[in-house]
């Protein structure tokens, strides 16, 4: 199994208009926290900043997103329309992503990290 360098060899890994989307993903989450350090973890692209923030990967129909359990709880009602479990949420290769989703569950996970920090 390949096993990805950084977040860039990730992302080249797939077809183009899924690296579109995971491009999207990746500048949603830099937008919210330019701070967090990029860096593959579990395989996954992941962005760091007092513990990893979100992770998130490609599949066949979906793109993964991983912003802990406390990052879907949190969003519960707003994440309804999506298949998702206790710690992964699916978003279809077919729709548009959420992008301002995306970035206000960001924004509440390095919220949530720097205060685990105090």
């Amino acid at each position: 199994m390949y096993k990805p360098n950084n977040i860039d060899d990730y992302i080249a890994g797939f077809p183009a208009e899924v690296q579109e989307l995971l491009e999207q993903v990746r500048q949603a989450i830099k937008n919210v926290a330019p701070q967090a350090e990029e860096v593959i973890s579990y395989g996954m692209p992941a962005f760091k900043l007092k513990g990893i923030l979100v992770w998130f990967a490609a599949y066949k129909n979906h793109i993964g997103f991983y912003p802990h359990s406390s990052g879907i709880a949190a969003f519960k009602p707003e994440l309804s329309m999506y298949k998702s479990s206790k710690g992964a949420i699916q978003f279809p290769l077919d729709k548009p992503l959420p992008l301002k989703l995306i970035a206000e569950i960001v924004k509440f996970r390095v919220i949530e990290n720097m205060e685990k920090v105090k």
